[in-house]
């Protein structure tokens, strides 16, 4: 798909990070956006901020742990929207564990995958029959793109078990959807978005904000103390290293790039990552013990 005008693009965590910045570059574009998220506060302040863009925007709140608030978005981008042909599964959090994997708590894992996991599941169920309805009634190629991450795909980091954990599960899926839409020859088109090159300045570091009360932390549980990149960023300070970033409007550029050069693995490295992941594989093919894996 090289030209997204009028196109609709549905996408999950629309309303900050990621998903904000994929909703202005889309529309930008000239896409239609419907952007979903489970803050309203934040979606009515991103759909008032497309507007002043002239971007045709709507959104919904949503909980993509709940397969009926998903279906109830894919009803709203089919029956009052008129199709979509780019679904973005976006959504994501980090739990913010600390401390040994087995004193964390069961919500943790709980929560973090319903959302990052589960959320993705509930997304492919809830569109993916509608795109490939859609694609034998009109022969429309469609795509669909899933956020995952290198942490958990490619690498894992042991002081992110929790998220490395839902990622690695999220790529597993996301790359059997690919093969099965490929062995059909089918025009809906999946990829494997990995923002980067380096750590995104998103909210993710900060996704107690939106934790519901039914997986709320302990008052006793560790606490990593990071809430956002800067935080990050003086934690490695102290140890003598250095964090590189990169601006959500980086990877959304990215993220349309691969749609349009009809790439699965989108994916920018910087060097040391890329090394980091070449002596992952070599660990694994010469079955060499590995080597933890630091950030930076």
């Amino acid at each position: 798909m090289q030209d997204f005008t009028n196109k609709l693009a549905v996408i999950t965590g629309g309303a900050s990070g990621v998903g904000r910045s994929l909703a202005f570059a889309l529309g930008a574009e000239g896409a239609r956006v419907l952007i979903a998220d489970v803050d309203q506060a934040a979606l009515s302040s991103t759909v008032a901020d497309l507007a002043e863009q002239g971007i045709e925007a709507h959104s919904q709140v949503c909980d993509v742990t709940s397969a009926d608030s998903v279906n109830q978005l894919a009803a709203k981008a089919y029956d009052e929207l008129g199709g979509a042909h780019l679904i973005f599964a976006n959504a994501g959090v980090a739990a913010g564990e600390a401390g040994p994997i087995w004193g964390y708590a069961d919500n943790d894992w709980k929560w973090c995958f319903d959302v990052n996991f589960w959320g993705v599941v509930n997304t492919i169920n809830a569109f993916m029959p509608r795109l490939v309805t859609q694609e034998a009634e009109d022969g429309a190629e469609a795509h669909i793109m899933i956020t995952g991450s290198g942490n958990g795909a490619f690498l894992v980091y042991p002081d992110q078990p929790v998220y490395s954990a839902t990622k690695a599960a999220v790529q597993a899926v996301t790359e059997a959807l690919y093969q099965q839409m490929q062995a059909a020859g089918s025009k809906v088109k999946v990829h494997a978005l990995f923002p980067g090159p380096h750590v995104v300045e998103t909210g993710i570091f900060d996704s107690d904000r939106v934790r519901p009360e039914h997986f709320a932390k302990a008052a006793d549980a560790p606490d990593s103390g990071i809430r956002n990149a800067d935080d990050l960023r003086e934690l490695m300070e102290s140890y003598g290293a250095e964090l590189h970033t990169t601006h959500p409007d980086e990877v959304a550029q990215t993220a349309l790039q691969g749609i349009r050069d009809g790439q699965f693995w989108v994916v920018e490295w910087n060097d040391q990552t890329r090394d980091k992941v070449e002596t992952r594989m070599q660990s694994i093919l010469n079955k060499t013990n590995p080597v933890p894996a630091v950030l930076g």
